[in-house]
């Protein structure tokens, strides 16, 4: 199509009486949307990069699925969660696909742990030690699902819940996957999506999957970009965090359990009169135990220097760099009996190069730190900057690069958002909401709460939020930036809802998953639900069941992460100021992201409590709040009783 003609298809499709008004029962039409689409076909016409930020309630998930149907070539469309993937796909997809009667095909892709792999699944049946009798029956209920299953997609078995640790008896993994050398291949679920894909003109994954794939040049999106002519990428305020994860390099213990579960496996099948085999992945993985202990951290991390000076962790490394050595070595001496053992053979010979790079103190452009958890720690390598990186993926051929979410710019400007990302040169647009938040939207900031570095900053949140709950009746989202604070805020409220007569229930983060919790929240109607980074983006509650969104800080990143310790030591090194250049823009869009949880359509009403009295003292506080929704603002809870009292 013309120019001409896309932009008058464009205002006809979004038109007030277009086909998108007669098919989609939802729909209204939105200068903003009309305009975002405009700006997006053009990028994809002029293969350029294009950031867009579009607020809540401009519809820019059609903004940019009309303009990826209809100007033609083959298109990746990625979001920020599998969640998110599948609204997307089985959902608003099909919707405006049918609204313009386009015979555009489409496939869903996910990675390979969301697909079934015969090949471990039968071979786990078959083995028969299994640490439960539940995970054994899950294993049963699955293999009975992939005997009948055409996608093999874990989300379509409800039986089976999605932690159960029998999907990973399951499923492959990028390293202990056997790729066209399984015999399974012919029937395999994860290559039967990715032919799909290759063949569809607009493929679905998310934001995990593509930088993956891309960045560890596995073989489907990265198969898929060839022939990509558009890159959409949605929630795409998520995108430095994501790459960061991915550009980097890491070892986890976990990995190494899983080569010495996998090795024993494979011992077991194709090398059992090896008697050494056994003893040596016993070793490895007490080695892998004992470096996990000798990190010493239940939950957080920790800049390599600061393992510097203990022996303990040196001991320990050094003992399991020798295990990893020795078993790779035994593999590697196995490797031609089959194509398991080389397998193993190839992820040990790999886990070893990783761990000596994690040794080598001398690169200045790699934060190296660890991870602890109670189950697991891992040793990471973490670039100081992924711009140049990143910026590499996107010259690297010319095609459209669409980069969307709510949350990409600190007050108007992009700039951050762009250097992070080495996207300098790209064009930028945004749309204000069209919601009405001044006479639908109240901002209370609270008088009198401690600063919120304070022990008791926590309590007196949930002190000044309970009036506003009893206000409300429930229906509230109570956000903390730490799962330490969540889970006393959690605690508090318990006792102090009785107390005072309220009987709400009380649902909280790891009481289920997030789309449990969250289908709980909508059918009680008046819940308060107490979460931490979860519910603080991506999360879609309408009408009234959510009328109070209570942020109990600034989120500002923690001082004490490695990575940004190193990013704001560089920034300062460059004579930048770290605060203003980094620190803040960040906590702005983090707190457009939770803030965006109250107003999510036309007709929502609600009260955003934020609970830092920072906003009302420092200078910078006003920053801040300027890059809010223009809510009306108040410091009286008589003004929140009133707002809550004029809605009934």
């Amino acid at each position: 199509m013309t120019p001409g003609s896309i932009d008058g298809a464009l205002a006809a499709i979004f038109a007030p009486e277009g086909p998108l008004s007669r098919a989609l029962p939802e729909y209204r039409f939105r200068v903003g949307q009309r305009e975002m689409a405009a700006r997006v076909a053009d990028a994809m016409r002029n293969r350029r990069v294009l950031l867009a930020e579009a607020g809540t309630g401009t519809g820019k998930t059609v903004a940019y699925l009309v303009p990826a149907l209809l100007v033609g070539g083959k298109v990746i469309i990625s979001t920020g969660t599998k969640t998110l993937q599948d609204q997307l796909f089985l959902r608003d997809l099909p919707a405006v696909r049918g609204a313009l009667g386009l015979a555009v095909t489409a496939a869903l892709l996910k990675g390979r742990a969301n697909y079934v792999c015969h090949h471990h699944l039968e071979r786990n049946l078959a083995d028969g030690r299994l640490g439960s009798r539940q995970d054994a029956a899950d294993l049963r209920a699955i293999g009975r699902f992939a005997a009948q299953s055409r996608t093999g997609d874990k989300a379509e078995l409800a039986e089976v819940s999605e932690d159960s640790p029998a999907w990973a008896l399951a499923t492959s993994t990028r390293d202990n996957c056997l790729g066209a050398r399984c015999g399974d291949f012919g029937r395999c679920f994860l290559m039967k999506a990715r032919r799909e894909a290759l063949a569809a003109d607009v493929v679905v994954v998310n934001h995990h999957l593509f930088f993956a794939d891309v960045v560890l040049r596995d073989e489907a999106v990265a198969e898929l970009l060839p022939a990509c002519n558009t890159v959409i990428l949605d929630e795409a305020h998520q995108l430095p965090d994501t790459a960061t994860a991915f550009f980097g390099e890491s070892v986890s213990t976990a990995q190494l359990l899983e080569l010495c579960r996998d090795a024993l496996a494979e011992s077991a099948a194709e090398a059992r009169d090896v008697r050494e085999l056994p003893e040596l992945v016993r070793r490895l993985d007490k080695a892998a135990r004992d470096l996990r202990l000798a990190i010493g951290l239940q939950e957080g991390h920790l800049p390599a220097a600061a393992l510097d000076g203990n022996r303990g962790f040196a001991e320990a490394l050094a003992v399991l760099r020798a295990s990893l050595g020795e078993l790779a070595r035994a593999l590697a001496a196995l490797a031609e009996r089959g194509e398991g053992l080389a397998n193993c053979a190839r992820r040990a010979g790999a886990l070893g190069s990783l761990l000596e790079r994690w040794g080598d103190a001398a690169r200045d452009d790699l934060v190296r730190w660890v991870e602890g958890h109670a189950h697991w720690a891992a040793l990471r390598m973490t670039p100081l900057s992924i711009a140049e990186a990143f910026r590499r993926q996107v010259e690297d051929s010319p095609r459209a690069w669409i980069l969307t979410s709510a949350t990409l710019a600190a007050h108007g400007d992009f700039g951050h958002y762009q250097r992070q990302l080495g996207l300098e040169a790209a064009e930028t647009a945004s749309w204000e909401s069209p919601f009405d938040f001044a006479s639908h939207a109240l901002l209370y900031v609270p008088r009198g709460l401690p600063e919120p570095n304070t022990v008791a900053h926590t309590d007196a949140v949930v002190d000044a939020a309970v009036p506003v709950l009893a206000a409300s009746g429930g229906r509230a989202f109570l956000l903390f930036t730490t799962l330490r604070a969540m889970r006393r805020a959690r605690d508090r409220l318990e006792a102090r809802l009785p107390e005072l007569g309220l009987e709400l229930p009380l649902l909280a983060q790891g009481e289920g998953s997030r789309s449990e919790l969250l289908e709980r929240f909508r059918r009680l109607g008046n819940a308060v639900l107490v979460g931490s980074a979860s519910f603080w983006e991506g999360v879609d509650v309408h009408g009234e069941a959510l009328s109070v969104v209570v942020i109990d800080k600034l989120p500002f990143a923690p001082p004490d992460d490695p990575v940004l310790a190193a990013r704001l030591a560089h920034l300062r090194a460059q004579g930048r100021n770290p605060f203003f250049d980094f620190q803040l823009p960040q906590a702005t869009i983090a707190l457009k992201q939770g803030a965006g949880r109250l107003i999510r359509d036309e007709h929502d009403r609600g009260v955003l409590v934020l609970c830092d009295p920072r906003v009302a003292a420092k200078p910078y506080g006003r920053t801040l709040l300027a890059s809010l929704p223009p809510m009306a603002r108040t410091r009286d809870l008589a003004a929140v009783r009133a707002f809550f009292g004029a809605t009934g």
